[in-house]
């Protein structure tokens, strides 16, 4: 499964849902260094942004922060 078909699948859920996701992604953000555009992506610059993705109601906001969530877990390329 690749990692846009996770983040469409997370789109789906019950927002309780997306929000316990988003708890992980924020967890499993510190365990991890993560790099987007550059630099160390902050756990808490990764939580706003899949925030800004599931509340979003623009379609192309939401593959820009897909895009940009994913460059974060895989250093700088993404793999959809």
């Amino acid at each position: 499964m690749t990692a846009t078909a996770v983040i469409e699948e997370i789109k789906q859920l019950p927002r309780p849902e997306q929000s316990r996701v988003i708890q992980f992604a924020f967890e499993l953000a510190r365990k991890r260094q993560l790099s987007g555009n550059g630099r160390p992506l902050a756990p808490e610059e990764l939580g706003e942004l899949a925030r800004r993705m599931v509340e979003t109601n623009d379609p192309a906001e939401a593959d820009r922060l897909q895009e940009e969530i994913m460059r974060g877990f895989y250093g700088g390329e993404t793999h959809a």
